[in-house]
């Protein structure tokens, strides 16, 4: 092979190793999912945490509902199967719109972090996130938005 036909070779390598990272990516399951409000609850079925991989089920540690009439999204957290929290995505220093990284929240403005209970984990935050009653009923969150 000569040098020519090995830099294809390697850009086509390259390109296909891009393609095939970006496709699996694009495949994994959404976090960001919609959510309906229904009075004073916004509405979560417990089926958005579940993602199938063959025959097997796994579930996702966390997803973020959002929804037009809410100012800032809630991250619903699944603790176990039948314990989950759902905090407010509003850093309590000066309201950024937090972000999720696994197990934590994330401020982008100043760097504040929560953990997946709401609690401050690293200033300049020194109150924790706001946080909703969450009860389970016909295979669906309920997250109490009373107050908000």
């Amino acid at each position: 092979m000569d040098r020519k036909d090995f830099i294809k070779s390697c850009g086509f390598a390259c390109l296909g190793g891009a393609a095939i990272t970006t496709l699996l990516q694009s495949c994994s399951a959404a976090k960001i999912i919609g959510g309906k409000i229904a009075g004073d609850d916004l509405i979560v079925p417990l089926t958005d945490f579940e993602t199938k991989a063959g025959n097997e089920k796994h579930y996702k540690k966390y997803v973020v509902v959002q929804n037009d009439i809410l100012q800032y999204p809630i991250c619903v957290y699944r603790i176990n199967e039948n314990e989950y929290t759902a905090l407010w995505m509003q850093c309590t220093h000066q309201g950024a719109e937090l972000q999720v990284f696994g197990d934590k929240l994330q401020c982008p403005a100043h760097g504040s972090e929560f953990t997946n209970s709401g609690t401050v984990q690293g200033g300049p935050a020194d109150r924790k996130l706001r946080t909703f009653p969450v009860t389970i009923e016909a295979n669906k969150l309920k997250i109490s938005l009373k107050a908000i």
